[in-house]
């Protein structure tokens, strides 16, 4: 089918969309640790039902071994540091300025791209990043005291923000270095591929958030998530939208059409987010930060020219 990598793309945006939003109210109801213990729980779940549905489970233990390593260690980057930040900066700034600063993931992609794979940086390459800051700026700055610029949101919160996309775009090329060494197993359909290799991924997150909760927090708050029926039924749907059906298909995208492409209409959800947002939460939308949302996937899409 002409285009369908695309297709793929623009479906994994509007999953994205979706997965942020319940995940600032999911955050907020379990704690960003429950909510992620519980995600990555769920997603192993649904990804062995989808094996197992699909004709064999031996599929996901018959890959190679560099693969295997990879991806998780795109795990231990993507999702348990990366998802970390993610949902922390939910809890501060909201998931609407939250998805703003992950228009900054493909660049971070890009720096991760040319450090371990010898890709060239072009012009082209940096006009677009400064065209992805201004777009952020515009959105996230405003006048302070004296007239001079500030930020006009909590200095932790946009940190977080910054790390998780940082985290997400080194956490792609990651995942692109190890399925370059996967080789499907024999007999294996090739659409189960990225969700086999986005399985290592999220068992790397199930090892890293339950050891980070238990350090910090102890096991209570995942026993007491048991109980919350609605907290429960917001991180299945997190999870349906994100980590199964959203990560599975942003890894399928980049089988179909060029990296740049994907990552660019991936990358449109700061701007789909935008009404959502404001039915759901009744955040205050202003011009200025609707049109910095459009600039910065305008910066995204001058990056891949």
């Amino acid at each position: 089918m002409t285009y369908i990598g695309e297709l793929i793309s623009i479906g994994v945006a509007i999953s994205w969309t979706a997965t942020a939003l319940l995940s600032e109210f999911g955050s907020k109801r379990l704690g960003n640790l429950t909510l992620n213990v519980l995600r990555m729980v769920l997603t192993l779940s649904f990804t062995l039902a989808l094996f197992l549905t699909a004709g064999d489970g031996s599929w996901l233990m018959d890959v190679p071994t560099k693969a295997m390593g990879w991806m998780l260690l795109s795990g231990v980057v993507g999702y348990v540091i990366g998802d970390f930040c993610l949902f922390q900066c939910y809890i501060i700034i909201g998931s609407r300025f939250g998805q703003l600063f992950m228009t900054l993931a493909p660049l971070s992609a890009a720096l991760m791209a040319w450090v371990t794979l010898g890709q060239q940086m072009t012009m082209m390459s940096i006009v677009a990043m400064l065209v992805t800051l201004s777009g952020i700026s515009m959105s996230v700055l405003g006048r302070g005291e004296h007239h001079k610029l500030s930020l006009k949101l909590p200095i932790n919160g946009a940190l977080f923000a910054i790390g998780a996309a940082v985290c997400q775009g080194v956490g792609l090329v990651l995942s692109k270095i190890g399925m370059d060494y996967y080789e499907p197993v024999v007999g294996m359909p090739d659409w189960l591929v990225p969700f086999s290799a986005n399985f290592y991924r999220c068992l790397a997150g199930i090892i890293g958030f339950t050891l980070l909760l238990y350090t910090r927090e102890g096991m209570s708050p995942l026993r007491e998530a048991m109980h919350d029926k609605k907290g429960l039924t917001v991180a299945t749907a997190t999870t349906i939208f994100g980590p199964f059906v959203g990560v599975g298909f942003s890894l399928m995208a980049v089988q179909y059409t060029g990296a740049g492409i994907a990552s660019t209409l991936m990358a449109t959800t700061p701007i789909m987010i935008i009404l959502p947002s404001y039915w759901i939460f009744h955040e205050k939308i202003t011009w200025r930060a609707v049109i910095g949302a459009f600039v910065s996937v305008i910066g995204i899409s001058l990056f891949f020219l």
